[in-house]
């Protein structure tokens, strides 16, 4: 496209590009990423209050079976809604469905603090879910579409680290909440979202990039004229609907087509290594205070420091990998995550055999290492899921590997614990994580070498190419492969 640029047309990527990291980037990573705080908070306040929760429904003696399940419910609705949000914001706009998706799960959160009985906690549990499953897909498909090719991959990395912020947020309130009042009150915080959708509705535009792939250029000017206001610097071309440049759309853009031809390779890898890291994260996270209070001999004051030195380490892995991705390639960086994620988890099974009253700083040091290394494999996926597929069915195949690779988040806390119940020591059950991890290892191989220094329209002009016979790129490449 350069020789098109030079009379004056230009890309949405070149457009966006052209301001680099600026202030409508760093609004666009609050506004956006505050949604994934929801996500984060939703799933750790569980942990937090499911005792009182289930002793308000069963007295004193609560039940454990149902208590297991009670971090599932929401779960279960999250992945079914990623399935629904792909189609839906590649049909009617990211904003759009992320803004409805985001108020109805605080609205749906509003019957949980008054729920009766487990039964009608437990449903409307699964109905917020549905909503809030809209948010991981579209929010990573986000980052990718507003900022800048040469930190697109920090932004999309560094982002995920707010569903980790969402998880110390809960941490806080669920053990101030249930001292000085009860559960229901963080519940009645986990509803906000019912304002914020007000604020992200206003404040978020549409997305230029799908805008123009569905004809609508004068909602993609409104978009650039948008960012480039809030910006606040000047940009070489001229912005008009005439001189924007469309990159071709595929002559079909069902969801179906990220299980198709050059597509299918890929996203089998992608599912089977964010099911992995979901896996382990899921269970760490389900079963971590327990595990870590008998790891320490029971010492509450060490389990937490060691939690919260765990939620810290993720949000170091989140920023770092961004930039390794950058300069070592997006396939390298995932492979080396995972792989560093079985030793952490082969090291941790290790150290925790230790007598406990003598072993905090080695356990201290083996957890913040296998925080860093889950959260840094798990995120390294990130780029190369928003980055595989044509802004047509994007968040699609973002959607089907997010819904499907959180579904680890149903079975992982239920196998974890069916182990624990018969029997297994916390020392084995550290060392099992090592396995989802190695296949996810395994499954990088399959991967392209990914979209390292390419915008996103460049992506969309590679993959249309590779679709046409005469081009003579193997049917299993994808976009990106070049990089």
């Amino acid at each position: 496209m350069s020789a098109a640029t030079k009379s004056g047309k230009f890309t949405i990527s070149q457009y966006i590009d052209s301001f680099g990291v600026s202030k409508f980037t760093i609004s666009i990573f609050f506004l956006v990423g505050l949604a994934m705080m929801f996500d984060g908070y939703d799933y750790m306040i569980i942990s937090y209050t499911n005792t009182q929760i289930m002793q308000e429904f069963f007295g004193p003696t609560g039940n454990d079976a149902l208590k297991g399940a009670l971090s599932s419910w929401s779960t279960i609705g999250i992945v079914v809604g990623s399935f629904a949000a792909g189609p839906l914001s590649d049909k009617f706009g990211r904003r759009k469905i992320l803004t409805i998706g985001t108020f109805m799960y605080g609205l749906l959160t509003i019957p949980c603090i008054f729920a009766p009985t487990y039964e009608v906690f437990a449903v409307f549990r699964v109905l917020a879910g549905l909503f809030l499953g809209v948010c991981t897909p579209i929010v990573t498909t986000l980052f990718t579409e507003f900022t800048p090719t040469k930190q697109r991959s920090f932004f999309i990395t560094f982002g995920m680290a707010w569903m980790i912020v969402g998880w110390v947020v809960a941490a806080l309130v669920g053990t101030v909440m249930v001292q000085i009042a009860t559960w229901h009150w963080c519940y009645a915080i986990g509803a906000l979202p019912v304002i914020y959708a007000f604020i992200f509705g206003k404040f978020t535009p549409e997305s230029a990039h799908w805008a123009a792939v569905h004809g609508k250029l004068d909602l993609a000017v409104s978009t650039l004229e948008r960012i480039h206001k809030r910006a606040g610097k000047p940009s070489p071309y001229v912005l008009a609907p005439e001189n924007i440049l469309v990159p071709p759309v595929a002559a079909k853009s069902s969801p179906a087509e990220v299980w198709k031809g050059k597509y299918l390779k890929t996203t089998i890898a992608l599912v089977v290594i964010y099911f992995a890291g979901n896996f382990s994260i899921y269970g760490v996270n389900a079963w971590l205070p327990a595990l870590m209070l008998e790891a320490t001999g029971g010492a509450v004051t060490a389990s937490y420091m060691l939690a919260m030195a765990q939620n810290a380490a993720s949000v170091v892995a989140n920023c770092t990998t961004g930039f390794v991705s950058e300069a070592m390639g997006r396939k390298r960086n995932l492979i080396f995550g995972y792989g560093l994620s079985v030793v952490a988890c082969l090291i941790v099974s290790q150290v925790v055999k230790l007598p406990a009253e003598t072993s905090f700083w080695p356990y201290l040091i083996a957890f913040v290492f296998m925080g860093f290394a889950l959260n840094y494999a798990i995120t390294a996926a990130q780029p190369m899921m928003s980055e595989s597929y044509p802004t047509e069915f994007r968040n699609s195949g973002v959607a089907t590997i997010v819904a499907l690779g959180k579904s680890a988040g149903i079975l992982s806390p239920i196998i974890l614990g069916g182990l624990k119940a018969a029997g297994w020591a916390f020392s084995p059950l550290i060392a099992l994580l090592a396995a989802p991890m190695a296949f996810g290892f395994l499954a990088g191989f399959l991967l392209p070498k990914g979209a390292k220094g390419m915008n996103i329209d460049d992506i969309a002009d590679e993959a249309h190419d590779t679709a046409q016979p005469s081009s003579g790129v193997a049917s299993d490449d994808v976009a990106g492969s070049k990089a």
